[in-house]
């Protein structure tokens, strides 16, 4: 990559609803380090403080896993400056509370753990908004470089928030933090509440909640190339959580150190992850995404060694820095190729299901590194992580990332609206939709092995069943049906959820059909 497109990795920020939108979001990203960091120090001195720590990450996370799907549908269908606003608004309530409650010392840690659950709902129902919301914030020449900002921030905040925690506890204590957070949440909602969007929200005919969450669920299921991107950053996360969820007590029991030093090596781990998104473009020009996952597994492995059996803080520091730009390498990287491959109708729900990977690789990760921790102690818990982690690498030969720079996703036309002889009702149905091909003998055989990518295309965008029928008394004649849950849920594949890659799917097969390929649509009649 040149200097040039290096450069132009932070002009989405000359942009002003994006700067300001992305300034406040690191604000609150920062807010919320300081949060879960106040909180895993007031169990630092909690009989079991192994498990009881790593749940703080756990139950920060666990909302990502049950409800970011859930915040996917919400920001898909309803008006996302609205939801961000609302979001804002419960979090600084809650975190409220969580002030009051630790100034007074009424927080044991079963309602620590509950009051940072609390929060993390809040934020599931912000993050999904707020990352589809990039897109319309900057032209897609500079979709890549405002998702880049995001991670950047998201970094930014773990290298800042630590520290300015750590820094915060020892001198005036855990209840300032706490306080902070509440006025980070209330600082974006602000903004939020004065920023107006040059396009209005649509919200003529939203998608009805169990139809969305149904057609989200059915894309994810149906994708190739997002399930792919899922899994591999699972595989990446889980190991890499167990630093992220122990380092406290590799601070106190390896290194010594206090609230402060804590603070420290978490901002050096957050700084390494700074540094690497400067240097991602590069890494990026020089590597594909493959071999930058490798590098960045075999790299955080190796981190994860050393900074369980170094004794010397300065060392443990430095030996971060890697880490964190390993880390900023592969989330940086999936959130960038989801951002650019996701359809528009679909972009906040995919989204979720990465956040959901994302947190919830986290959560599981830091209940099964901290029960380990809790059994084992922390040097072997730290080369067992360290040698899953590898063992993850290695699975690149067998799942690769797949490569979607020359998948369109464009809303494409790729059916002519239909012309039914009757008036149908939208929640009518189902919809069995017929198409009827006739296959040359020589062409059979490339028919047939176009067909598979035909089922997915159909199935992600709104089908629930479908199936390929050889008629048994026209020669030559392959009969598609596919079933989609209502006459209004069809519309929707005609008017927005057909992309260029589908039509283009579609073309493959209908292309070969000799006369033309004939589409019919048969609609389900209630009888008594």
């Amino acid at each position: 990559m040149s200097d040039s497109k290096t450069a132009s990795a932070w002009t989405p920020l000359r942009i002003r609803a994006f700067r300001a939108l992305w300034l406040a979001a690191l604000v609150s990203n920062i807010g919320m380090w300081m949060q879960t960091v106040g909180a895993q120090w007031l169990l630092v001195g909690q009989a079991h403080a192994s498990i009881l720590v790593a749940l703080v990450q756990t139950a920060d996370m666990a909302p990502d896993v049950m409800l970011d799907f859930v915040g996917g549908v919400l920001a898909d269908t309803l008006d996302r400056r609205r939801l961000l606003i609302a979001a804002q608004a419960f979090m600084v309530v809650a975190g409220a509370a969580l002030t009051v409650l630790t100034i007074l010392g009424q927080m044991p840690p079963a309602l620590l753990l509950v009051f940072t659950f609390v929060i993390g709902s809040g934020s599931v129902l912000s993050v999904p908004a707020y990352e589809a919301l990039i897109p319309e914030l900057v032209p897609r020449s500079q979709l890549a470089g405002a998702a880049g900002l995001s991670s950047v921030g998201i970094n930014l905040a773990r290298a800042v928030g630590p520290a300015a925690a750590g820094f915060l506890i020892a001198r005036v204590g855990v209840p300032a933090v706490f306080a902070l957070d509440v006025a980070t949440f209330l600082l974006f909602g602000i903004v939020v509440a004065a920023w107006r969007p040059s396009r209005p929200a649509r919200l003529d005919n939203p998608e009805p909640f169990v139809s969305a969450l149904r057609a989200g669920g059915r894309y994810v299921r149906y994708s190739l190339a997002t399930r792919r991107f899922l899994l591999r950053a699972a595989l990446f996360l889980v190991p890499a959580s167990a630093l992220w969820a122990l380092l406290p007590l590799v601070a106190t029991q390896r290194l010594g150190q206090g609230a402060g030093g804590y603070g420290l090596l978490l901002a050096s781990l957050g700084l390494g992850a700074v540094v690497g998104s400067f240097t991602l473009p590069r890494m990026r020009a020089r590597l594909s995404s493959n071999a930058l996952l490798v590098a960045a597994s075999v790299v955080y492995a190796a981190v994860l060694v050393t900074v369980v059996l170094v004794r010397n803080v300065g060392v443990a520091m430095i030996a971060l820095l890697p880490a964190g730009l390993a880390w900023i390498a592969v989330i940086s990287d999936v959130n960038t190729a989801l951002q650019l491959f996701l359809p528009a109708w679909v972009r906040a729900r995919g989204l979720s299901a990465f956040l959901t990977v994302l947190f919830g690789s986290q959560a599981l990760g830091a209940v099964l590194w901290g029960g380990l921790a809790e059994r084992l102690a922390l040097v072997p818990t730290f080369l067992v992580a360290a040698g899953v982690m590898v063992v993850g690498a290695v699975t690149v030969r067998v799942w690769p990332l797949i490569d979607t720079g020359a998948m369109d996703q464009t809303v494409a036309a790729v059916w002519p609206q239909p012309r039914l002889t009757y008036e149908t009702e939208p929640d009518q149905g189902p919809v069995v939709v017929r198409n009827t091909y006739t296959i040359a003998p020589e062409h059979e055989e490339e028919f047939l092995r176009t067909m598979p990518r035909v089922r997915r295309s159909r199935l992600r965008t709104g089908a629930t069943w479908w199936g390929l029928f050889r008629d048994g008394e026209t020669p030559n004649q392959f009969v598609e049906l596919f079933s989609v849950p209502s006459w209004e849920e069809h519309l929707r594949q005609h008017e927005s959820r057909l992309t260029e890659l589908d039509r283009e799917v579609d073309s493959r097969g209908r292309a070969l059909s000799d006369p033309p390929a004939q589409t019919s649509h048969l609609i389900a009649v209630e009888i008594e």
